[in-house]
Protein backbone atom coordinates (compact mmCIF):
# COMPACT_ATOMS: atom_id res chain seq x y z
CA UNK A 1 0.00 0.00 0.00
CA UNK A 2 1.24 3.45 -0.80
CA UNK A 3 0.64 6.62 1.10
CA UNK A 4 -2.31 8.82 0.28
CA UNK A 5 -0.53 11.92 1.50
CA UNK A 6 2.89 13.47 1.21
CA UNK A 7 5.71 10.90 1.53
CA UNK A 8 7.54 10.82 4.80
CA UNK A 9 11.06 12.20 4.73
CA UNK A 10 14.17 10.06 4.62
CA UNK A 11 14.79 10.95 8.25
CA UNK A 12 11.62 9.07 9.19
CA UNK A 13 13.04 5.74 8.13
CA UNK A 14 13.73 3.11 10.79
CA UNK A 15 17.14 3.49 12.40
CA UNK A 16 19.85 0.90 11.96
CA UNK A 17 18.99 -0.95 15.15
CA UNK A 18 15.44 -1.40 13.86
CA UNK A 19 16.65 -2.65 10.50
CA UNK A 20 18.98 -5.09 12.23
CA UNK A 21 16.09 -6.29 14.39
CA UNK A 22 14.02 -6.96 11.28
CA UNK A 23 16.89 -8.63 9.46
CA UNK A 24 17.64 -11.09 12.23
CA UNK A 25 14.43 -12.95 11.45
CA UNK A 26 15.67 -13.77 7.96
CA UNK A 27 16.34 -17.48 7.56
CA UNK A 28 17.08 -19.99 4.85
CA UNK A 29 14.69 -22.75 3.87
CA UNK A 30 15.50 -26.41 4.12
CA UNK A 31 15.86 -27.58 0.55
CA UNK A 32 17.52 -30.30 -1.49
CA UNK A 33 20.79 -29.44 -3.17
CA UNK A 34 21.01 -28.66 -6.87
CA UNK A 35 23.16 -31.75 -7.36
CA UNK A 36 20.34 -33.92 -6.06
CA UNK A 37 17.33 -32.56 -7.81
CA UNK A 38 18.34 -30.32 -10.68
CA UNK A 39 16.33 -27.22 -11.53
CA UNK A 40 14.17 -28.23 -14.49
CA UNK A 41 10.64 -29.40 -15.07
CA UNK A 42 11.61 -32.98 -14.23
CA UNK A 43 12.11 -31.98 -10.59
CA UNK A 44 8.79 -30.16 -10.54
CA UNK A 45 7.11 -33.32 -11.78
CA UNK A 46 8.68 -35.36 -8.99
CA UNK A 47 11.27 -37.13 -11.12
CA UNK A 48 14.95 -37.46 -10.36
CA UNK A 49 17.15 -35.37 -12.64
CA UNK A 50 20.81 -34.54 -12.95
CA UNK A 51 22.17 -31.00 -12.75
CA UNK A 52 21.95 -30.82 -16.53
CA UNK A 53 18.15 -31.00 -16.22
CA UNK A 54 17.95 -34.23 -18.23
CA UNK A 55 16.18 -37.19 -16.66
CA UNK A 56 18.15 -40.28 -15.79
CA UNK A 57 16.19 -42.96 -17.61
CA UNK A 58 18.27 -45.92 -16.45
CA UNK A 59 16.71 -45.79 -12.99
CA UNK A 60 13.15 -45.64 -14.34
CA UNK A 61 12.23 -49.20 -13.33
CA UNK A 62 13.26 -48.52 -9.74
CA UNK A 63 11.29 -45.27 -9.64
CA UNK A 64 8.25 -46.99 -11.10
CA UNK A 65 8.40 -49.60 -8.36
CA UNK A 66 9.24 -47.16 -5.58
CA UNK A 67 6.47 -44.68 -6.37
CA UNK A 68 3.32 -46.57 -7.45
CA UNK A 69 0.80 -43.78 -8.04
CA UNK A 70 -2.31 -45.76 -7.26
CA UNK A 71 -1.08 -49.13 -6.05
CA UNK A 72 -0.95 -48.31 -2.35
CA UNK A 73 -2.20 -51.73 -1.21
CA UNK A 74 0.85 -53.79 -2.02
CA UNK A 75 1.31 -57.28 -0.58
CA UNK A 76 3.35 -57.03 2.63
CA UNK A 77 2.78 -60.67 3.62
CA UNK A 78 6.24 -61.83 2.56
CA UNK A 79 7.64 -61.63 6.04
CA UNK A 80 11.15 -60.32 6.55
CA UNK A 81 11.47 -59.27 2.92
CA UNK A 82 9.70 -56.05 3.86
CA UNK A 83 11.19 -54.31 6.85
CA UNK A 84 9.03 -51.28 7.52
CA UNK A 85 11.11 -49.42 10.02
CA UNK A 86 10.44 -45.87 11.15
CA UNK A 87 12.88 -43.28 9.86
CA UNK A 88 13.32 -39.51 9.73
CA UNK A 89 12.01 -39.44 6.18
CA UNK A 90 8.41 -39.83 7.31
CA UNK A 91 5.62 -41.67 5.59
CA UNK A 92 7.21 -42.10 2.19
CA UNK A 93 10.32 -43.72 3.67
CA UNK A 94 8.17 -45.99 5.84
CA UNK A 95 6.07 -47.19 2.92
CA UNK A 96 9.03 -47.98 0.76
CA UNK A 97 11.58 -48.80 3.45
CA UNK A 98 11.85 -52.36 2.17
CA UNK A 99 13.55 -51.14 -0.99
CA UNK A 100 16.34 -49.40 0.93
CA UNK A 101 16.71 -52.31 3.35
CA UNK A 102 16.91 -55.00 0.67
CA UNK A 103 20.21 -56.69 -0.05
CA UNK A 104 21.05 -54.69 -3.15
CA UNK A 105 24.41 -53.59 -4.55
CA UNK A 106 25.62 -50.37 -2.99
CA UNK A 107 25.01 -48.27 -6.08
CA UNK A 108 21.42 -49.46 -6.37
CA UNK A 109 20.86 -48.96 -2.65
CA UNK A 110 22.09 -45.37 -2.80
CA UNK A 111 20.22 -44.58 -6.01
CA UNK A 112 16.86 -45.79 -4.79
CA UNK A 113 17.19 -44.26 -1.33
CA UNK A 114 18.19 -40.92 -2.85
CA UNK A 115 15.11 -41.00 -5.07
CA UNK A 116 12.90 -41.58 -2.03
CA UNK A 117 14.56 -38.77 -0.08
CA UNK A 118 14.21 -36.38 -3.01
CA UNK A 119 10.55 -37.24 -3.48
CA UNK A 120 9.94 -36.68 0.23
CA UNK A 121 11.58 -33.26 0.12
CA UNK A 122 9.76 -32.38 -3.08
CA UNK A 123 6.41 -33.29 -1.57
CA UNK A 124 7.14 -31.13 1.47
CA UNK A 125 8.04 -28.18 -0.77
CA UNK A 126 4.95 -28.33 -3.00
CA UNK A 127 2.43 -29.61 -0.46
CA UNK A 128 0.86 -26.25 0.41
CA UNK A 129 1.14 -24.51 -2.96
CA UNK A 130 -2.31 -24.01 -4.52
CA UNK A 131 -3.05 -25.22 -8.04
CA UNK A 132 -4.61 -21.88 -9.00
CA UNK A 133 -3.65 -18.38 -7.85
CA UNK A 134 -5.83 -15.32 -8.30
CA UNK A 135 -3.85 -12.21 -9.19
CA UNK A 136 -5.22 -8.82 -8.17
CA UNK A 137 -3.74 -6.17 -10.44
CA UNK A 138 -3.25 -2.87 -8.59
CA UNK A 139 -1.24 -0.97 -11.23
CA UNK A 140 -3.93 1.51 -12.37
CA UNK A 141 -4.52 2.61 -8.76
CA UNK A 142 -1.67 1.81 -6.38
CA UNK A 143 0.82 1.84 -9.24
CA UNK A 144 -0.04 5.23 -10.70
CA UNK A 145 -1.16 7.23 -7.66
CA UNK A 146 2.37 8.33 -6.75
CA UNK A 147 3.34 9.46 -10.25
CA UNK A 148 4.25 13.14 -10.16
CA UNK A 149 3.15 13.86 -13.72
CA UNK A 150 -0.57 13.46 -14.30
CA UNK A 151 -1.35 10.48 -16.51
CA UNK A 152 -4.16 11.31 -18.98
CA UNK A 153 -7.46 9.57 -18.41
CA UNK A 154 -7.41 7.88 -21.82
CA UNK A 155 -4.05 6.28 -20.98
CA UNK A 156 -5.41 4.90 -17.71
CA UNK A 157 -8.46 3.54 -19.49
CA UNK A 158 -6.36 1.89 -22.22
CA UNK A 159 -4.10 0.35 -19.57
CA UNK A 160 -7.12 -1.13 -17.77
CA UNK A 161 -8.49 -2.52 -21.04
CA UNK A 162 -5.17 -4.16 -21.89
CA UNK A 163 -4.82 -5.66 -18.43
CA UNK A 164 -8.31 -7.13 -18.55
CA UNK A 165 -7.66 -8.56 -22.02
CA UNK A 166 -4.59 -10.38 -20.68
CA UNK A 167 -6.87 -12.50 -18.51
CA UNK A 168 -6.40 -10.83 -15.14
CA UNK A 169 -9.53 -11.54 -13.07
CA UNK A 170 -9.31 -8.43 -10.86
CA UNK A 171 -8.02 -4.99 -11.87
CA UNK A 172 -8.18 -2.25 -9.26
CA UNK A 173 -9.32 0.69 -11.36
CA UNK A 174 -8.95 3.85 -9.26
CA UNK A 175 -9.57 5.47 -5.88
CA UNK A 176 -12.27 7.84 -4.67
CA UNK A 177 -10.14 9.93 -2.36
CA UNK A 178 -9.85 13.68 -2.10
CA UNK A 179 -8.03 15.17 -5.12
CA UNK A 180 -6.24 17.34 -2.58
CA UNK A 181 -4.34 14.31 -1.32
CA UNK A 182 -4.08 12.29 -4.54
CA UNK A 183 -4.33 14.58 -7.57
CA UNK A 184 -3.34 11.72 -9.88
CA UNK A 185 -6.69 10.02 -9.25
CA UNK A 186 -8.89 13.10 -9.47
CA UNK A 187 -10.42 11.65 -12.65
CA UNK A 188 -11.85 8.59 -10.85
CA UNK A 189 -15.40 9.20 -12.08
CA UNK A 190 -14.25 9.67 -15.68
CA UNK A 191 -12.23 6.47 -15.55
CA UNK A 192 -15.19 4.50 -14.21
CA UNK A 193 -17.46 5.92 -16.92
CA UNK A 194 -14.99 4.88 -19.61
CA UNK A 195 -14.54 1.29 -18.41
CA UNK A 196 -18.21 0.68 -17.70
CA UNK A 197 -18.48 -1.51 -20.81
CA UNK A 198 -15.35 -3.55 -20.07
CA UNK A 199 -16.33 -7.07 -19.07
CA UNK A 200 -14.44 -10.14 -17.98
CA UNK A 201 -12.92 -8.80 -14.77
CA UNK A 202 -13.89 -7.26 -11.46
CA UNK A 203 -12.79 -3.65 -11.06
CA UNK A 204 -12.83 -2.60 -7.40
CA UNK A 205 -12.06 0.96 -6.29
CA UNK A 206 -10.53 2.27 -3.08
CA UNK A 207 -12.80 4.23 -0.71
CA UNK A 208 -11.34 5.90 2.42
CA UNK A 209 -14.66 6.73 4.07
CA UNK A 210 -18.42 6.79 3.66
CA UNK A 211 -18.31 9.86 1.40
CA UNK A 212 -15.85 8.15 -0.91
CA UNK A 213 -18.03 5.05 -0.91
CA UNK A 214 -21.11 7.03 -1.93
CA UNK A 215 -19.18 8.70 -4.76
CA UNK A 216 -17.89 5.34 -5.95
CA UNK A 217 -21.38 3.83 -6.01
CA UNK A 218 -22.71 6.85 -7.90
CA UNK A 219 -19.95 6.31 -10.49
CA UNK A 220 -21.01 2.70 -10.98
CA UNK A 221 -18.54 0.83 -8.78
CA UNK A 222 -19.55 -2.77 -8.11
CA UNK A 223 -16.84 -3.51 -5.55
CA UNK A 224 -14.88 -1.36 -3.10
CA UNK A 225 -11.87 -1.61 -0.83
CA UNK A 226 -10.93 0.00 2.49
CA UNK A 227 -7.48 0.32 4.01
CA UNK A 228 -6.26 0.25 7.59
CA UNK A 229 -2.79 0.17 9.07
CA UNK A 230 -1.16 -2.09 11.63
CA UNK A 231 0.99 0.89 12.66
CA UNK A 232 -0.51 3.65 14.76
CA UNK A 233 2.02 6.20 13.53
CA UNK A 234 1.47 5.32 9.89
CA UNK A 235 -2.30 5.49 10.28
CA UNK A 236 -2.11 9.00 11.69
CA UNK A 237 0.33 10.23 9.06
CA UNK A 238 -1.40 8.51 6.16
CA UNK A 239 -5.12 8.99 6.80
CA UNK A 240 -5.08 11.46 9.71
CA UNK A 241 -6.69 9.20 12.28
CA UNK A 242 -5.88 6.43 14.72
CA UNK A 243 -6.31 2.75 13.94
CA UNK A 244 -9.52 2.57 15.97
CA UNK A 245 -10.92 5.68 14.29
CA UNK A 246 -10.18 4.22 10.86
CA UNK A 247 -11.89 0.96 11.78
CA UNK A 248 -14.94 2.94 12.87
CA UNK A 249 -15.08 4.62 9.46
CA UNK A 250 -14.86 1.31 7.67
CA UNK A 251 -17.61 -0.26 9.74
CA UNK A 252 -19.89 2.48 8.40
CA UNK A 253 -18.72 1.72 4.85
CA UNK A 254 -19.24 -2.02 5.40
CA UNK A 255 -22.79 -1.48 6.67
CA UNK A 256 -23.67 0.70 3.70
CA UNK A 257 -22.11 -1.77 1.28
CA UNK A 258 -24.02 -4.67 2.81
CA UNK A 259 -27.30 -2.88 2.21
CA UNK A 260 -26.41 -2.58 -1.48
CA UNK A 261 -24.85 -6.07 -1.71
CA UNK A 262 -21.50 -4.56 -2.70
CA UNK A 263 -18.43 -6.63 -1.73
CA UNK A 264 -15.78 -4.94 0.41
CA UNK A 265 -12.11 -5.86 0.37
CA UNK A 266 -9.84 -4.87 3.24
CA UNK A 267 -6.19 -3.81 3.12
CA UNK A 268 -3.79 -3.86 6.04
CA UNK A 269 -0.64 -1.81 5.54
CA UNK A 270 2.73 -2.02 7.33
CA UNK A 271 2.27 -5.70 8.17
CA UNK A 272 6.00 -6.25 8.71
CA UNK A 273 7.59 -2.84 9.20
CA UNK A 274 6.69 0.84 9.47
CA UNK A 275 8.81 3.81 8.32
CA UNK A 276 8.21 5.43 11.72
CA UNK A 277 7.85 2.61 14.25
CA UNK A 278 10.11 0.01 12.65
CA UNK A 279 9.20 -3.61 13.34
CA UNK A 280 5.46 -4.31 13.70
CA UNK A 281 4.46 -7.21 16.00
CA UNK A 282 2.40 -9.89 14.23
CA UNK A 283 -0.26 -9.62 16.95
CA UNK A 284 -1.08 -6.06 15.84
CA UNK A 285 -1.49 -7.20 12.25
CA UNK A 286 -3.74 -10.05 13.37
CA UNK A 287 -5.91 -7.65 15.38
CA UNK A 288 -6.55 -5.28 12.48
CA UNK A 289 -7.11 -8.14 10.01
CA UNK A 290 -9.62 -9.76 12.36
CA UNK A 291 -11.52 -6.48 12.79
CA UNK A 292 -11.79 -6.05 9.02
CA UNK A 293 -12.90 -9.65 8.61
CA UNK A 294 -15.52 -9.33 11.37
CA UNK A 295 -17.02 -6.21 9.82
CA UNK A 296 -17.67 -8.13 6.60
CA UNK A 297 -14.63 -7.77 4.35
CA UNK A 298 -14.64 -10.81 2.07
CA UNK A 299 -10.87 -10.69 1.59
CA UNK A 300 -7.99 -9.20 3.58
CA UNK A 301 -4.85 -8.12 1.72
CA UNK A 302 -1.72 -7.99 3.87
CA UNK A 303 0.65 -5.30 2.61
CA UNK A 304 4.37 -4.95 3.27
CA UNK A 305 4.19 -1.24 2.52
CA UNK A 306 7.90 -0.40 2.63
CA UNK A 307 9.13 -3.76 1.39
CA UNK A 308 11.33 -4.69 4.35
CA UNK A 309 9.87 -8.16 4.84
CA UNK A 310 11.76 -11.41 4.37
CA UNK A 311 10.44 -14.97 4.59
CA UNK A 312 11.70 -14.98 8.17
CA UNK A 313 9.42 -12.08 9.14
CA UNK A 314 6.53 -12.85 6.80
CA UNK A 315 5.95 -16.39 8.09
CA UNK A 316 5.29 -15.46 11.75
CA UNK A 317 3.07 -12.60 10.60
CA UNK A 318 1.01 -14.96 8.45
CA UNK A 319 0.83 -17.50 11.26
CA UNK A 320 -0.63 -14.87 13.59
CA UNK A 321 -3.20 -13.69 11.05
CA UNK A 322 -4.18 -17.21 9.95
CA UNK A 323 -5.00 -18.00 13.58
CA UNK A 324 -7.90 -15.51 13.46
CA UNK A 325 -8.82 -15.21 9.75
CA UNK A 326 -9.38 -18.18 7.40
CA UNK A 327 -6.47 -18.60 5.01
CA UNK A 328 -8.80 -18.65 2.00
CA UNK A 329 -9.80 -15.08 2.90
CA UNK A 330 -6.23 -13.76 2.82
CA UNK A 331 -4.11 -12.15 0.12
CA UNK A 332 -0.55 -10.80 0.14
CA UNK A 333 0.69 -7.47 -1.21
CA UNK A 334 4.47 -7.06 -1.32
CA UNK A 335 6.65 -4.14 -2.33
CA UNK A 336 10.01 -5.07 -3.78
CA UNK A 337 12.26 -2.50 -2.10
CA UNK A 338 14.84 -5.09 -1.05
CA UNK A 339 14.11 -7.61 -3.80
CA UNK A 340 12.28 -9.94 -1.41
CA UNK A 341 8.82 -9.97 -2.97
CA UNK A 342 9.05 -13.24 -4.88
CA UNK A 343 10.58 -15.19 -1.96
CA UNK A 344 7.88 -13.72 0.27
CA UNK A 345 5.16 -14.71 -2.18
CA UNK A 346 6.59 -18.22 -2.44
CA UNK A 347 6.49 -18.86 1.30
CA UNK A 348 2.99 -17.36 1.39
CA UNK A 349 1.90 -19.86 -1.26
CA UNK A 350 3.46 -22.69 0.72
CA UNK A 351 1.35 -21.59 3.69
CA UNK A 352 -1.82 -21.80 1.60
CA UNK A 353 -2.32 -18.23 0.38
CA UNK A 354 -3.91 -18.27 -3.08
CA UNK A 355 -4.39 -14.56 -3.86
CA UNK A 356 -1.52 -12.23 -4.74
CA UNK A 357 -1.58 -8.47 -5.40
CA UNK A 358 0.87 -7.14 -7.99
CA UNK A 359 1.41 -4.23 -10.34
CA UNK A 360 2.17 -4.42 -14.05
CA UNK A 361 5.72 -3.32 -14.90
CA UNK A 362 6.38 -2.93 -11.17
CA UNK A 363 4.52 0.38 -11.06
CA UNK A 364 4.21 2.06 -7.70
CA UNK A 365 7.41 3.11 -6.07
CA UNK A 366 7.89 3.33 -2.35
CA UNK A 367 7.56 6.97 -1.24
CA UNK A 368 9.29 6.41 2.11
CA UNK A 369 12.79 5.55 0.90
CA UNK A 370 14.59 7.37 -1.89
CA UNK A 371 15.35 5.02 -4.76
CA UNK A 372 13.21 2.21 -3.38
CA UNK A 373 11.30 0.17 -5.90
CA UNK A 374 7.56 -0.39 -5.74
CA UNK A 375 5.09 -3.22 -6.06
CA UNK A 376 6.21 -6.60 -7.26
CA UNK A 377 5.79 -6.76 -11.04
CA UNK A 378 2.83 -8.81 -12.24
CA UNK A 379 4.93 -10.22 -15.09
CA UNK A 380 7.47 -11.58 -12.58
CA UNK A 381 4.74 -13.17 -10.46
CA UNK A 382 3.11 -14.84 -13.47
CA UNK A 383 6.48 -16.11 -14.71
CA UNK A 384 7.26 -17.67 -11.32
CA UNK A 385 3.81 -19.23 -11.03
CA UNK A 386 4.10 -20.66 -14.55
CA UNK A 387 7.38 -22.25 -13.52
CA UNK A 388 5.69 -23.80 -10.49
CA UNK A 389 2.93 -25.24 -12.64
CA UNK A 390 0.36 -22.98 -10.94
CA UNK A 391 -2.51 -21.76 -13.13
CA UNK A 392 -3.38 -18.05 -13.33
CA UNK A 393 -5.26 -17.85 -16.66
CA UNK A 394 -3.09 -14.82 -17.49
CA UNK A 395 -1.50 -14.46 -20.94
CA UNK A 396 2.07 -13.37 -20.20
CA UNK A 397 2.61 -11.98 -23.71
CA UNK A 398 -0.45 -9.72 -23.52
CA UNK A 399 0.51 -8.73 -19.99
CA UNK A 400 3.97 -7.68 -21.17
CA UNK A 401 2.42 -5.59 -23.93
CA UNK A 402 0.32 -3.77 -21.32
CA UNK A 403 3.44 -3.15 -19.25
CA UNK A 404 5.33 -1.91 -22.31
CA UNK A 405 2.44 0.44 -23.12
CA UNK A 406 2.43 2.20 -19.76
CA UNK A 407 6.22 2.18 -19.41
CA UNK A 408 6.62 3.96 -22.75
CA UNK A 409 4.06 6.55 -21.72
CA UNK A 410 5.89 7.15 -18.45
CA UNK A 411 9.18 7.39 -20.32
CA UNK A 412 11.10 4.74 -18.43
CA UNK A 413 11.95 1.03 -18.71
CA UNK A 414 9.65 -1.56 -17.25
CA UNK A 415 10.31 -2.49 -13.64
CA UNK A 416 9.73 -6.15 -14.47
CA UNK A 417 12.85 -8.29 -14.75
CA UNK A 418 10.86 -10.87 -16.69
CA UNK A 419 9.67 -8.31 -19.25
CA UNK A 420 13.20 -6.95 -19.70
CA UNK A 421 14.75 -10.41 -20.04
CA UNK A 422 12.17 -11.75 -22.49
CA UNK A 423 12.39 -8.58 -24.56
CA UNK A 424 16.15 -9.07 -24.88
CA UNK A 425 15.68 -12.70 -25.86
CA UNK A 426 13.21 -11.67 -28.56
CA UNK A 427 15.55 -8.94 -29.81
CA UNK A 428 18.51 -11.33 -29.95
CA UNK A 429 16.43 -13.93 -31.78
CA UNK A 430 15.46 -11.39 -34.44
CA UNK A 431 19.16 -10.87 -35.24
CA UNK A 432 19.75 -14.52 -36.04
Amino acid sequence: MSSLEEPLGFDKLPNMSTIERIQRFSSGGCRPSVDDVGMGNCWIEGRCCSTSNSCNEQDEEYRTEAFPRRRHSRDFSQGDSFNLRTSSLGRNRMLFGHVCDSYLPDHQYNSICNVIEIRDLTNKFFRGIPKFVKIVEVGPRDGLQNEKNIVPTFVKVELIRRLVSSGLPVVEATSFVSPKWVPQLADARDVMDAVRDVGGARMPVLTPNLKGFEEAVAAGAKEVAVFASASESFSKSNINCSIEESLGRYRAVARAAEELSIPVRGYVSCVVGCPVEGFIPPSKVAYVAKELYDMGCFEISLGDTIGVGTPGTVVPMLEAVMAVVPVERLAVHFHDTYGQSLPNILVSLQMGISTVDSSVAGLGGCPYAKGASGNVATEDVVYMLNGLGVKTNVDLTKLMLAGDFISKHLGRPSGSKTAIALSRVKADASKI
